[in-house]
């Protein structure tokens, strides 16, 4: 598929490859494509055969923190590490290849585009390999004569089942300090001879040549040696492979021992050298020592060669070869620990078997040139060689142990890593690690390494071992490490020993040394703080919160999880979590708050996270927390953390906008006449354009009426009328409606009045606003209020107005009168309307009986229990039946007198009165 011009491509070494184990490998990865900063960041992964779909992160370039566990140490410690070969390239390095570091790696590059396009990782496999190169060659110190010839054999072989190359070439180094090896000559991976420089002309003269014997037996021939060849030779060996790149790489090399060339210059005098393979012993071992005649035509002429010790004479070979020894050194001569011989015309040697103290010293060698004489020999002329140091260490007493840790303080789960390293030996040595924990007595047997390199475990880490917890090997010859991983506080914690024995000669010699190291539970020191910079935020303004972390041990160092947390304002439970971040960088989101994960922003570092609410609504107003866990960095970080710790709680408050609303709150009064309609305004002097508005109008009953308001009605900014319990009947619904009639005028239309509707009149507006994602009440004004009064006609009726007061017992039988005295013209109509005023909730209706005789109950729960006398003769005496304790009250009625106007077709309204109040008491059964 084309990729454009603006695509991320992520590019890694083709795999797959295979590596040798203990070899320093590279692995480049590149970028192109990509947008930001030209210095992109890299991160290694792997994926293990043993566990292909789980990530497992090594090293990366920005995240100090990004290594798991089982990488930490490596990381730290320079084993592992990315080097940057420009700002989109780098190479990841491993410095000694192990077993485990087998699978598939990853390179990934973190985005810094505007938007996610292209790839962003690329994998390759590697696969380990045993080293089963092998390159060897006899150490020698050779003397020869110049225009001599030197013969070389190197033995290299190898094992391994892929297909893979060798290389066999010789170096010469000429000095003892020489760092800089000169290349003789080579036959590379293939097959083609290559001379080193100062060596070409002597090869293609064919003085210089290089043969392969047999399968694994290469010869260096060097014709007539010059001085320029004097110094050391060894030989080199590398296995070559063929990548999937097409590309050879070298994966082992191999070097021998060194042999030691002395080329001695002809000429007429005398030239002597002494020379030794090894001037460097321990007690027991041999020592040979080459004395080196130069002279012209040896073969016709006679020595006599003198050995020297610190200047004293040790054995002396005449010229006919007879061999003499200094009278200390005859018996150990008949032992035959000591041999003195001529080799060839030009090399003398001594050989000293079981070197003792006493051998050590300044070794030379005295030739002198002699002719036959009557009766003996005659010197004519001597000559002393340079001298030669020999030091001989005594077995026992040249071991120098040393200990070291990796730290002396670390928490629970890190690695213990103790180093035992032994100087001045090349006896077998053997080491027993031991172990006594804080406040105990003995010390444990921890492990035990023999001299042939088997391992036993101490009674008390047999499991521990058999997990792969402790690990004990040996690097080179005299360097024992102890690896103790996954580490429990405070079990681990205690003196470690190293004890080294020696062995020689069936003797043996013990040197020890001791570390002492704590290891600290996750939780000492772990601690929590949440910093604010501001309690109270404004709507819409954005607000941050840091969780500072700090611990007694370093945290960039341990798998740490931060989870933020949240209380609401008005809870219902305990706190919620908002967000989860993971040791790897996973977030996970808590549903609780679906609202969070759109517009906060997170971010983590070693020691502190942050956490960025942007546009504060009043759902963000609450308590905030957050909760550090804490994973040992010995594996991966699965389940629960070992190690919990909470934060203070911080409080934040949301201040929403100001409501500016304000309403009309001059007192006023409405005249109406019974029957008729009235009207209440309420006028919004200000609110805000992008505001709704809610109205709830209340009803205060005159004196002496309880003084609390009656809900009538409430309208929502959604326009859903609620009536309040006073006011919920189908008649009364009818009779009160809410309307508004323009953007800033309310009305409460009453159809009809009645006298009981006399009283105060209020409105109390809420003024609502959107806010992100919800409804919110900025604020609310009340009105002033309206008195609805009534005006009746002149015309009076004569209703019986006497007051009364009346006791009756609950379920008892009582009558309250309402009488309309004198006579009226037949064409005149009555209707009457009966109150009950309670003293909490006010005055009520509870009956309207028509003109036309028909009966309205206001409440239809009373009917059964509401009785007229007689409404035709002008009695609307009310009979109550089964009397309630809630029945207690005053009572009084309304009488109406209605006449047909001229017309005929309708009725007007004439006069009306009000009866008397009867206050009736009710009294327990």
């Amino acid at each position: 598929a084309g990729l454009s011009s603006g695509q991320r491509v992520v590019t890694i070494q083709k795999g797959l490859l295979y590596r040798v184990k203990g070899s320093h490998i590279t692995l480049w990865c590149r970028v192109s494509g990509y947008q930001g900063p030209a210095e992109q960041n890299f991160q290694w992964s792997i994926y293990l055969p043993s566990a292909p779909e789980r990530e497992v992160q090594i090293v990366s370039t920005a995240d100090p923190s990004f290594p798991y566990a089982i990488y930490t140490q490596r990381v730290r410690g320079r084993e592992i590490y990315v080097e940057r070969l420009q700002g989109d390239a780098a190479r990841l390095h491993i410095t000694e290849l192990q077993d485990r570091d087998a699978g598939e790696y990853e390179c990934h590059t973190p985005t810094t585009d505007e938007r996610y396009f292209g790839s962003y990782s690329a994998k390759m496999n590697l696969s380990v390999i045993e080293d089963t190169l092998s390159a060897s060659m006899e150490s020698q110190a050779l003397t020869r004569a110049e225009g001599d010839s030197v013969e070389l054999t190197c033995e290299v072989s190898k094992a391994t089942t892929q297909h893979t190359h060798l290389s066999v070439g010789w170096y010469h180094l000429q000095g003892a300090g020489d760092s800089q090896a000169e290349e003789i000559l080579t036959l590379s991976k293939d097959f083609v001879l290559r001379p080193g420089a100062s060596y070409m002309q002597r090869f293609l003269m064919g003085d210089v040549r290089l043969d392969k014997i047999g399968n694994t037996t290469y010869k260096l021939s060097i014709r007539a040696v010059k001085p320029s060849d004097q110094g050391q030779l060894y030989c080199e060996a590398a296995e070559w492979i063929e990548d999937p790149d097409e590309t050879w790489k070298d994966i082992s090399r191999k070097q021998t021992e060194k042999t030691s060339l002395t080329v001695m210059s002809l000429g007429k005098d005398l030239h002597v050298t002494i020379a030794s393979a090894q001037s460097s012993l321990s007690e027991g071992d041999t020592l040979q020592l080459n004395c080196c005649v130069a002279a012209q035509n040896n073969r016709d002429r006679l020595f006599q060669v003198l050995w020297l010790l610190n200047s004293s004479e040790v054995a002396t070979v005449g010229p006919s070869g007879v061999l003499i020894w200094k009278e200390e050194y005859e018996e150990r001569a008949r032992q035959g620990q000591l041999q003195a011989f001529k080799q060839s015309d030009s090399v003398y040697v001594l050989i000293i078997q079981e070197v003792g103290l006493m051998d050590k010293g300044v070794y030379s060698c005295s030739v002198s040139e002699v002719e036959k004489a009557p009766g003996d020999f005659q010197s004519i002329q001597t000559k002393l060689s340079s001298g030669l140091q020999v030091n001989v260490k005594p077995i026992g007493y040249s071991m120098q142990l040393s200990m070291t840790t990796s730290t002396a303080q670390i928490v629970a789960g890190d690695a213990l890593i103790f180093l035992c390293e032994v100087q001045g030996t090349t006896n077998p040595l053997s080491v027993r690690w031991w172990h006594r924990q804080q406040h105990q007595g003995l010390p444990a047997l921890l492990a035990t390494m023999e001299r042939d390199g088997s391992l036993t475990l101490g009674s008390a880490y047999q499991d521990r071992g058999t997990q792969g917890s402790i690990r004990l090997k040996k690097t080179g010859s005299s360097t024992f490490t102890l690896v103790i991983s996954n580490t429990s506080a405070p079990s681990d914690s205690g003196s470690y020993r190293c004890e080294v024995v020696e062995w020689s000669r069936g003797k043996n010699w013990t040197q020890t040394e001791e570390t002492t190291v704590t290891v600290s539970p996750l939780d000492v020191g772990l601690r929590a703080v949440l910093i604010s910079r501001a309690a109270s935020v404004k709507y819409s303004q954005s607000f941050e919160l840091f969780c500072q972390l700090s611990a007694s041990y370093t945290l960039e160092e341990v798998p740490v999880s931060v989870t933020w947390q949240f209380l609401p304002k008005q809870p219902a439970g305990d706190y919620q979590e908002l967000v989860r971040v993971l040791p790897g960088g996973t977030v996970a989101w808590g549903t609780a708050q679906p609202h969070f994960p759109k517009k906060t922003q997170l971010t983590k570092a070693a020691s502190s996270s942050r956490l960025l609410i942007h546009g504060a609504t009043a759902d963000d107003e609450g308590t905030y927390r957050c909760e550090v866990g804490v994973w040992s960095r010995s594996s991966p970080p699965r389940g629960q953390p070992a190690a919990v710790v909470k934060s203070n709680a911080v409080g934040i408050r949301v201040s929403l906008p100001e409501s500016k609303l304000q309403v009309a709150t001059k007192e006023s009064s409405v005249e109406s006449a019974d029957s008729a309609n009235a009207t209440i305004e309420c006028r919004i002097m200000f609110a805000q354009k992008n505001s709704l508005l809610a109205i709830t109008w209340y009803f205060l009953p005159p004196p002496p009426a309880h003084a609390t308001p009656l809900q009538i009605v409430r309208v929502n900014y959604s326009n859903v009328l609620e009536y309040g319990a006073e006011f919920n009947s189908l008649t009364q619904r009818s009779r009160f409606q809410s309307q508004r009639v323009s953007s800033d005028v309310f009305r409460l239309q009453i159809l009809p009045t009645n006298h009981g509707d006399q009283g105060s009149y209020y409105c109390v507006v809420e003024e609502w606003l959107w806010l992100a994602d919800s409804w919110y009440k900025l604020g609310e004004a009340e009105s002033g209020r309206t008195v609805l009064e009534f005006k009746l006609s002149g015309k009076q009726l004569d209703v019986k107005k006497a007051n009364s007061s009346i006791s009756v017992r609950e379920g008892a039988e009582v009558t309250v009168g309402c009488l309309v005295r004198g006579t009226r013209s037949p064409p005149s109509h009555l209707s009457a309307i009966w109150f009950h005023r309670e003293e909490r909730s006010g005055t009520r209706p509870l009956l309207h009986v028509r003109r036309d005789g028909s009966v309205q109950y206001a409440e239809q729960r009373r009917a059964g229990r509401l009785h007229l006398r007689r409404p035709a003769a002008g009695d609307f005496s009310l009979t109550l039946r089964g009397v309630e304790a809630r029945d207690a009250g005053v009572y009084y009625c309304q009488v109406q007198e209605w006449r047909p106007d001229g017309a005929g077709a309708a009725w007007a309204l004439q006069a009306s009165a009000l009866s008397g109040y009867t206050t009736l008491t009710t009294l327990p059964p």
